[in-house]
């Protein structure tokens, strides 16, 4: 049963590039333990949304309050992204560590973790994702598959109370993006509160708490995976599924 307290409070979030509007007044809300899916063409705003959300962008207007606190007036950013995991479409690992140092590094940077300590989180997280054999293995020389599992891995290692994921599937050749989402649908069983922007619709209507469709920087329309998928009210929702369910 999922509590209604809220992770996540944004309203009326303004963001521009130059003269170009991606955000428009999107007012989002997000639960905790929720799994919340953000669809919507390219372009629509979602990264933007979710890049704001981890201060990689600033908005313009609005306000986001994460865990209660504003944080558009925080002043230490690495200890609040510490609270929030995020995992990228590009992986991000550090190519000239190994998998196991590039879950260790950031503890010990970021959370002062002993080594020893740090090590021990890291395998956990590691054989969690199914990666535990590979801890020796150059980052480089793993697929891509095992690459983003390795990702959620190193996010795991920082306890966050949020992970955002943004495309976590999309460099993923076909065969690998299932064993990315078996993790994720894991974490989402867990409990883990999860904003996730993803192409993936069979993953947004079985494994969503809430459905979100963007369309040309607003939220266009929103709802559970069933009233969404099933019975969407907007024409331009229609449209979009039509075109994206196959």
């Amino acid at each position: 049963m999922t509590s209604m307290k809220a992770v996540v409070e944004i309203k009326n979030i303004h963001k521009s590039f130059g003269s170009l509007e991606v955000l428009k007044g999107v007012d989002f809300t997000v639960n905790e333990g929720d799994v919340v899916t953000l669809i919507g063409k390219s372009g629509s705003g979602k990264s933007t949304l979710l890049r704001c959300i981890n201060l990689l962008e600033k908005p313009d207007s609005g306000t986001i309050n994460v865990f209660g606190e504003d944080i558009l007036t925080t002043r230490d950013v690495n200890a609040y992204r510490a609270k929030v995991g995020m995992c990228f479409q590009q992986f991000n690992l550090f190519s000239n560590m190994n998998v196991l140092q590039n879950c260790i590094v950031p503890q010990i940077k970021v959370l002062h973790k002993s080594r020893e300590e740090a090590e021990e989180k890291a395998m956990h997280y590691l054989k969690k994702v199914g990666m535990d054999s590979f801890a020796q293995a150059s980052s480089l020389t793993i697929s891509g598959g095992q690459k983003q599992r390795v990702a959620i891995a190193r996010a795991l290692c920082m306890d966050p109370k949020l992970m955002l994921f943004d495309e976590p599937t999309s460099a993923l050749d076909p065969e690998m993006v299932n064993e990315v989402l078996v993790v994720m649908k894991q974490l989402a069983e867990e409990g883990l509160t999860m904003i996730v922007v993803t192409h993936e619709m069979t993953f947004a209507k079985e494994v969503s708490d809430h459905v979100v469709f963007m369309d040309n920087g607003r939220i266009e329309e929103e709802g559970s995976p069933d009233q969404f998928f099933s019975h969407p009210s907007s024409e331009r929702t229609k449209e979009f599924l039509s075109r994206s369910i196959h």
